[in-house]
């Protein structure tokens, strides 16, 4: 069946039948506005992403489950680069007419499977024809205890600078997707169903032990100059402390150059932090709990001194921070 022949209300029908109501929600789908509320003491935290087939993914790379999935988690990560907990999402889509029903509702059950996993729910969103390609746009909100949100700016001399997880991991994929070669499994499940940390960043802003967070959507340097230029600080990177995943590190070994991906290529969705050096006994720990590696790879330094790189020769070089742009063209290999 084509959506044309379905219609947007009947669409919508199944949408509403199908979400389930969550906490705060007064009122959900179904009427001009959600009604909702946020529990006492806390803030509201809003993002927003937009996803256009061919510009930020292929159908015909990935199915329409995990792009279910992705259209959550990219925007639920930016609600744990502040520390807060994800708790409504709205959904917009500008369909083809003669897209099949089906892989719409395959579509809708990964994105409504992520949102439930997340501990949040759908409140309400559009949809309307596109008369070209398919365009999904996603606001997520969340909340935080008043006072406990991760900024940018609070990095500071002398402060270590951490990454949970692994890095290069969806640049690469995308690259090998790009070429029409054969993916590893894990590196495409990176790229194509990325998790949000929602957990270490509502730790983090609840123990207090991190000064300054941001998400890697656009790649380590860029999003890390985001947080040197809010915080007026420079940055020491330490080539050897990067995080590699197996995979990863089979493909470097092949072709030294994928370095830059690590550095610049994106859609990562892990957390990069700041945080004192006394904080690593508890850092630790929280790793541990979690089951998910948090590596300090380099260290705050003076504004004078730029974003540098120490690479695995010893040489210390200055780099740039400049990530993919959307309107300035790609900078990030296979972007």
């Amino acid at each position: 069946m084509k959506l044309a022949e379905l219609g947007e209300f009947g669409f919508i029908e199944r949408i509403r039948a199908a979400a389930a109501s969550g906490e705060g929600v007064c009122h959900g789908i179904g009427d001009d506005c959600a009604v909702l509320e946020l529990p006492a003491g806390h803030r509201l935290l809003t993002t927003k992403d937009l996803l256009i087939e061919g510009v930020h993914f292929q159908r015909n790379w990935t199915d329409s489950r995990r792009l279910g999935r992705k259209s959550v988690s990219v925007n639920v990560s930016d609600i744990a680069a502040m520390g807060g907990r994800p708790r409504h999402l709205y959904l917009g889509l500008g369909v083809p007419a003669d897209f099949d029903v089906e892989e719409l509702q395959l579509f809708m059950d990964g994105f409504l499977e992520a949102v439930t996993e997340y501990g949040a729910c759908l409140v309400g969103g559009d949809t309307c024809r596109s008369p070209g390609p398919l365009l999904i746009s996603v606001t997520a909100e969340g909340a935080v205890p008043a006072g406990r949100e991760l900024l940018r700016g609070g990095a500071r001399v002398g402060q270590g600078i951490y990454v949970s997880g692994t890095l290069g991991d969806s640049a690469l994929a995308l690259q090998l997707l790009t070429s029409g070669v054969a993916v590893d499994p894990y590196l495409e499940g990176r790229h194509h169903d990325p998790t949000a940390r929602v957990a270490l960043g509502g730790a983090l802003a609840r123990d207090g032990l991190a000064t300054a967070m941001i998400d890697i959507s656009d790649g380590v340097t860029a999003d890390l100059g985001h947080i040197l230029k809010a915080s007026g600080v420079g940055a020491l990177l330490e080539e050897a402390q990067l995080p590699l995943s197996e995979p990863f590190k089979m493909a470097l070994h092949n072709d030294p150059h994928l370095m830059q991906l690590v550095l610049s290529g994106g859609e990562d969705y892990e957390l990069l932090f700041t945080a004192p050096l006394d904080s690593e006994g508890a850092l630790r720990s929280l790793s541990e709990k979690l089951r998910l590696p948090l590596k300090r790879i380099g260290m705050i330094t003076p504004s004078d001194e730029g974003l540098r790189l120490r690479n695995a020769a010893g040489e210390v070089l200055h780099i740039d921070s400049r990530g993919f742009n959307h309107f300035q063209g790609v900078t990030a290999p296979g972007r």
